[in-house]
């Protein structure tokens, strides 16, 4: 198979460091030509994938947002996609009450009105690492894009129907902030993908299984 270009995303609030942390042993496995772009808007990781692509298709993706962005370039750049690898997609369509969406208006609020280390106090381990490092990043950027996360749509499901490239795709069977029953609708919608799962207490490396999953999806569509 030929080495690919690969672009994934990070998702609401999260950065470069977390999507290199996840993502960049597996692919390298497979010989791909990974970039995780420091990116902190929406408009910003639309950008990063227009940049990408210099030519030849690329293989895009990212976590939760960064994966709701990425499906939503390749449905209005078909011809610049070559695959789609995909982490905990939260919603489909709009977001109206999905418990992602919920989560970042709170978490926007909290940070307003009593600030950023109240807004971490109820996160432990991991998470709590990830978060502080990552929120702290975002500066005066990190409520605004909370809010603007919030009200972006994803990809329908017509939409994704038209994605006939290779998908990995990786889901959580146990949270409650991405639901599994999100991923499988992906998966089915998607005519070539492969849905790979995980746990929490798997996160966050377990992640990278999705390159697995493309991986399976390339094999089987050659």
């Amino acid at each position: 198979m030929p080495v690919e270009t690969v672009v994934l995303l990070p998702g609401t609030a999260s950065d470069e460091v977390f999507v290199r942390s996840v993502f960049a042993e597996p692919l390298s496995q497979v010989g791909a030509v990974f970039t995780a772009p420091r990116v902190r808007t929406l408009s910003e990781r639309l950008t990063a994938l227009e940049n990408a692509f210099t030519g030849h298709p690329i293989v895009v993706g990212g976590v939760s947002l960064g994966a709701h962005v990425a499906a939503s370039w390749a449905v209005r750049n078909p011809e610049k996609c070559a695959g789609l690898i995909l982490a905990l997609p939260a919603w489909t369509g709009a977001p109206d009450g999905a418990p992602a969406a919920q989560a970042a208006r709170v978490s926007a609020e909290i940070v307003t009105g009593q600030g950023l280390d109240t807004a971490l106090s109820g996160t432990t381990g991991w998470l709590r690492d990830e978060l502080s490092r990552a929120w702290r990043g975002y500066g005066d950027q990190l409520v605004p894009h909370l809010e603007e996360a919030a009200d972006h749509p994803a990809p329908t499901l017509d939409e994704l129907k038209t994605l006939d490239v290779p998908t990995g795709i990786v889901g959580c069977t146990d949270d409650p902030v991405h639901p599994i029953e999100i991923a499988r609708e992906w998966a089915d919608a998607l005519p070539r993908a492969v849905l790979t799962t995980t746990t929490l207490d798997a996160y966050p490396r377990a992640l990278g299984r999705a390159v697995r999953a493309w991986q399976q999806a390339r094999q089987e569509t050659r």
